[in-house]
């Protein structure tokens, strides 16, 4: 027997492929002109097919630097926006999950207290207290360093509520078990709890990873030297007040280079991603 279906059925199909389309082709267009030269994108007139400056261009970025916009290559750039986003992601997620394991299955005063005020710090962004952590940052002589740029970033609420209400759906019986077998509260929190946790710490790593390589503000404000700025500052710089000094085509290779690691990172975890956001079972 065969099926037919209707001509509504491929109506979901087309209206996905024109929403990829529409958020490609301007993708598609910056990478166009970064394998072009600055006179092609000058004068109005870029074709939209890949020119001949490719491997020109990119190399000049990675390994040698614009010259009138950052005396540091992209390469330098990258590896400190890797180094702020690893660091970010990682501390958040450790110090989220004690901060939990300590909230839901320990007893001692003020419980409570400390992790409603762990929750009333959502609504306190680092913009709103920039001043503050920037005094602090430069009285502990941390500006222009990986500490200064990491440190002030790592605490969330966020990941902490997300961890919490997880570990409190784990069962009781998981818990009395460990103590059957003799496993002290970190024995359980490593071989029980961090596995059962995996999809919620792969769902918070993409997040979070995306969320420190994208900063802007406190980056701009913590570095001063050139071979310190994340890549996002990079691109920044490279955009100048006069459009017609602006090198767009290394401008658009730089903005191609940064979307890729968070790209690759949602890739590679896409699958735990999806899990940890949408299970609510374990």
């Amino acid at each position: 027997m065969v099926e037919r279906r209707s001509i509504l059925d491929f109506i979901p199909h087309l209206v996905l492929l024109l929403g990829i389309v529409i958020l490609a082709f301007p993708v598609y267009v910056a990478f166009v002109a970064s394998t072009w030269d600055a006179a092609t994108i000058a004068n109005g007139h870029m074709p939209l097919r890949p020119g001949p400056h490719f491997l020109e261009n990119y190399y000049k970025l990675l390994f040698v630097g614009t010259g009138s916009s950052t005396r540091e290559p992209v390469g330098v750039m990258m590896l400190n926006s890797l180094v702020m986003a690893m660091s970010i992601a990682l501390g958040k997620i450790a110090i989220s999950l004690i901060s939990a394991f300590a909230v839901v299955y320990f007893r001692f005063p003020f419980r409570m207290a400390a992790f409603w005020t762990i929750f009333v710090t959502l609504m306190l962004p680092v913009e709103v207290r920039i001043y503050p952590t920037y005094k602090i940052v430069a009285d502990l002589n941390l500006l222009d360093t990986y500490a200064g740029l990491t440190i002030p970033l790592i605490a969330s609420a966020t990941a902490t509520l997300l961890f919490r209400q997880f570990f409190m759906t784990v069962p009781d019986e998981l818990v009395e078990a460990s103590r059957i077998d003799g496993a002290g509260p970190m024995k359980f929190f490593f071989d029980t709890l961090l596995p059962l946790s995996i999809t919620s710490i792969a769902a918070m790593f993409v997040i979070q990873f995306i969320y420190g390589w994208n900063q802007y503000l406190w980056p701009l404000l913590i570095t001063t030297r050139d071979d310190m700025q994340t890549i996002v500052i990079g691109i920044k710089k490279m955009i100048v007040t006069q459009d017609a000094l602006t090198e767009w085509q290394l401008a658009m290779a730089t903005a191609i280079l940064a979307m890729l690691p968070p790209v690759l990172v949602v890739i590679v975890m896409q699958k735990l991603f999806v899990k940890g956001l949408v299970e609510t079972e374990k």
